[in-house]
């Protein structure tokens, strides 16, 4: 039986707790998102968890489900577009500076995987894109890759160091060539072009990456419960 423990980090970034489900003894660490405003259980409330928990029990792979700070940001219609990239900018360097350190030492490794579905999948990439040195893998289910029509009317810089769809273009690819990249999504997914989109952003700059498209599944729960088993399994 996996081990599930619910813990409050306390950020100094952030000036808050933040909480954190942990599921497992140990195994490679993947730090996981929920979707678009949704609580740090969710991917456990959801059954993803439990699609990839022969994984977990076998010691292959330790899950670190974070709490997110979407209804503090982009996920507030009455805040204006810089006050939401302050502090979604102040999140990521809570997760750069703080609590992946804290993943590294607890599991004794330098790089961690990340992955996450439909907005969830956008904090993945975002993680992996902006900070390559420290991740291992990235697995995007059905994910986003901008917050341009949630910051209008600004042209703060901050808003393109957070929008992978735009900054990789100009990265160098070598930074990524040790990173197992996958962009999973499907013929009917809201989010199918903004995969086809990354994807050709990716090989154009020569980073090796696994575009898996589905057939005939909606961008709901079935379709990520049937892609992240597989996706793991094929690192884990």
């Amino acid at each position: 039986m996996a081990k599930i423990e619910h813990i409050p980090y306390y950020s100094n970034t952030l000036g808050r707790n933040i909480m954190v489900e942990v599921t497992g003894h140990w195994g490679h660490p993947i730090l996981m998102f929920p979707s678009s405003g949704g609580q740090y259980t969710q991917n456990s409330d959801f059954g993803l968890n439990t699609s990839v928990m022969h994984l977990v029990e076998e010691g292959r792979v330790k899950l670190y489900n974070v709490e997110t700070i979407d209804m503090l940001s982009f996920y507030d219609d009455n805040m204006d577009s810089e006050t939401k990239i302050h502090n979604y900018e102040l999140y990521m360097q809570f997760l750069k500076n703080e609590f992946i350190p804290f993943v590294q030492k607890e599991c004794n490794t330098h790089r961690i995987g990340v992955a996450g579905v439909s907005f969830g999948g956008f904090h993945a990439a975002n993680v992996a894109f902006r900070f390559p040195d420290v991740v291992s893998h990235l697995i995007g289910m059905s994910a986003a890759f901008s917050i341009r029509n949630m910051t209008p009317y600004s042209e703060d810089m901050r808003i393109y160091f957070n929008c992978s769809a735009e900054f990789m273009e100009n990265e160098e690819g070598w930074k990524y060539n040790h990173m197992k990249i996958v962009l999973g999504t499907s013929d009917w997914d809201i989010c199918l072009d903004k995969n086809k989109h990354m994807s050709g952003i990716l090989k154009r700059k020569g980073i090796d990456h696994w575009y898996d498209e589905k057939k005939w599944q909606d961008h709901d729960w079935p379709l990520w419960k049937m892609m992240f088993p597989e996706y793991l399994g094929k690192y884990f």
